[in-house]
């Protein structure tokens, strides 16, 4: 007895008495490994890219293996660049289904350890382990967990060990890939105080450019700050950023699954499209997809919003508020169509186009307001949107489509499971029917 309480004493003393200890856990080139994971006889060791739009050399890297990158291939790069850096690059086609199976097979490793785990992307999560002390010291942890990962799931990742968020993620991007790193506020000043504002997560490029302009070109620089005058020049955003600089973040680590303020899909169209009709055949199967999801997550969108860019980039967003909730995709494409006539030009060529439903509500607390005509009729068309919804979940979502939503776009490629998706959609989390 006496050696056990020898023993979790020596492990307390790892852990502070006041404050937490969190993690950042981040797969490394997560899709790529996926992939070498599935076949590692193809692709271990092997110069390999994520990318839409093979055939057609029109699309953009959307991650790439770390043989890649020591090959000059980027994130964001397009394909026909990539190929003339690397002709060797063997390009993938996205599975977000696969992608999918491994996200949640990686945070039920991360659950075994706490239950407070929040996941922030398909490929990273926080961990708060100021309980865990019975699995040892926070590095036997860190070691284990990543170990774990490694041999039940052959998925590298890096992870950073820190008293907050901010710091633990700052962390997790230090090493990579395999990497393990203590960042402690003590830190700050030797490892973070010399490089550039841009580097401190959370501030993005035109922020770190205005500080720039007012003088602030270093992290310790904006530790140093006057924060009436961050405050003056940018809000409550200043306050967040002077403590940010002094690695001070008090936001904890989230294990409930929020619910979601929106939910929407855009599509990037390989040819300008001009005629009314192609417009009409994307909108449709955006808001299909759009309604299909929101309805998993058994909610209801307040608001509609279009986003409409040209192939000069120009981008216009456009909302309107419903008279009352909805999960009706019906009605999100009567909307989303009214918009796109209201504020888009006959005539003029579009690039993308994006649907979303804004101000989610739940089903049960939505309160529909339904003149007497809808009153006798909505159950019918509900019984009828369920029955769809069974027969797509069980066969597939080509399984009832109308005419209208047959083309050779990408929008088509949105019921295709498998390769759609992106890293910051996390509703699968949530969704109560299949992957």
């Amino acid at each position: 007895m006496r050696d056990q309480e020898s023993s979790e004493n020596e492990v307390s003393r790892y852990y502070p008495t006041k404050g937490r200890v969190v993690l950042h856990v981040d797969m490394n080139a997560f899709y790529c490994s996926v992939h070498e994971a599935e076949q590692p006889e193809r692709y271990r060791n092997q110069p390999t890219a994520v990318a839409g739009s093979m055939e057609q050399r029109k699309g953009i890297i959307v991650t790439c293996s770390y043989a890649a990158r020591s090959l000059g291939i980027r994130t964001g790069m397009h394909v026909k660049q990539a190929m003339r850096l690397c002709p060797q690059l063997i390009l993938i086609r996205p599975d977000f289904h696969l992608y999918r199976q491994y996200s949640l097979a990686f945070l039920e490793i991360a659950r075994s350890y706490t239950p407070l785990v929040e996941a922030v992307s398909i490929d990273e999560c926080y961990m708060d382990i100021t309980g865990s002390k019975t699995f040892g010291t926070p590095m036997q942890i860190v070691e284990q967990l990543q170990h774990r990962i490694r041999e039940q799931l052959s998925l590298p990742c890096s992870i950073g060990i820190a008293p907050n968020k901010l710091l633990a993620k700052m962390a997790s991007d230090m090493k990579k890939p395999n990497g393990i790193t203590i960042l402690r506020m003590r830190d700050m000043p030797q490892l973070l105080w010399n490089k550039p504002c841009g580097d401190l997560f959370g501030i993005g490029h035109k922020t770190a450019e205005k500080l720039t302009r007012i003088g602030i070109r270093t992290i310790g620089e904006l530790a140093h700050a006057e924060e009436a005058r961050l405050v003056a020049i940018f809000g409550v955003l200043g306050h967040w950023m002077k403590q940010a600089a002094n690695g001070q973040d008090h936001a904890a680590v989230k294990p409930e699954r929020e619910q979601s303020k929106s939910i929407g899909h855009t599509t990037t169209l390989p040819q300008d499209v001009v005629a009314k009709d192609e417009v009409r055949r994307v909108l449709l199967n955006l808001t299909d997809q759009v309604a299909r999801r929101i309805r998993r997550q058994k909610l209801m969108a307040q608001t509609v919003q279009l986003t409409v860019r040209d192939p000069e980039m120009k981008t216009i967003t456009r909302s309107i508020t419903l008279p009352s909730p909805t999960d009706d995709a019906a009605i999100l494409l009567k909307e989303a169509w009214k918009l796109y006539e209201r504020h888009w030009a006959a005539g003029k060529p579009i690039r993308l186009l994006g649907v979303a439903g804004q101000n989610l509500v739940s089903q049960e607390a939505a309160a529909v307001q339904m003149d007497l005509f809808e009153y006798e009729h909505q159950p019918k068309k509900d019984k009828l949107i369920q029955t769809v919804d069974h027969i797509r979940d069980k066969y597939g979502e080509n399984a009832l489509i109308t005419l209208g939503m047959i083309g050779d776009d990408p929008s088509t490629l949105l019921r295709n499971h498998r390769v759609r998706g992106t890293s910051l959609q996390t509703d699968f989390l949530r969704d109560e029917g299949p992957l």
